[in-house]
């Protein structure tokens, strides 16, 4: 059945059709998620997009992680207004698209955080590539090749793109002007860099 409705359609709908069906399962994990968060009780701490990573003691949502609750990050968050004290999102927030669902996670972080709750956010740091990229920084490269990129990465531009798009899974790459700009728009107060 497969093979023939592939040779029968074209590959855009084909394309459209797999990420209906992704979407039907998200919303499914969404809301085994809600029933979840529902028995939860504040104050919390959530740890956004955990992955493996979960952290004892922290809410763990990630919608694919095992052992995490599913919530689609996209979404109205199911907790109270300042029902939590602390959100930890690491690696996570550039997988969402730039400005829409990037606002709303922050605005929806923003109202379940208590007055003095804290936001911790880490992306990738963009700065460093486009620096190493303009001063042709062939040890910087050499070094992503080895740790992170693919060896298809054979060109500088290419590995500029990987760590723009990592594939299809970024969506937006920022530096620390723009992810403090955009914190601070939706409310968010003494925004600032981490230290290592």
């Amino acid at each position: 059945m497969k093979a023939w409705l592939k040779r029968r359609v074209s590959r855009g709908v084909w394309e459209s059709a797999k990420q209906f069906r992704l979407a039907l399962d998200l919303q499914r994990r969404h809301r085994r998620g809600m029933t979840m968060a529902a028995r939860l009780t504040p104050p919390l701490k959530l740890h956004l997009g955990c992955g493996p990573n979960l952290k004892p003691g922290w809410v763990n949502i990630d919608l694919f992680e095992p052992g995490a609750v599913p919530l689609d990050l996209r979404e109205v968050f199911p907790f109270a207004d300042g029902a939590v004290e602390l959100i930890h999102s690491e690696h996570v927030f550039e997988h969402f698209a730039y400005p829409d669902e990037a606002l709303h996670i922050l605005r929806e972080s923003y109202r379940v955080l208590r007055a003095g709750g804290r936001l911790s956010v880490v992306v990738p740091d963009t700065a460093p590539v486009l620096d190493a990229y303009a001063k042709r920084d062939a040890a910087f490269f050499e070094r992503a090749l080895k740790l992170w990129h693919p060896a298809w990465c054979d060109t500088w531009m290419h590995q500029v793109n990987y760590h723009f798009r990592q594939g299809t899974e970024h969506q937006y790459a920022y530096d620390e002007e723009t992810l403090v700009k955009l914190v601070t728009a939706t409310g968010f107060v003494d925004v600032h860099r981490r230290g290592p």
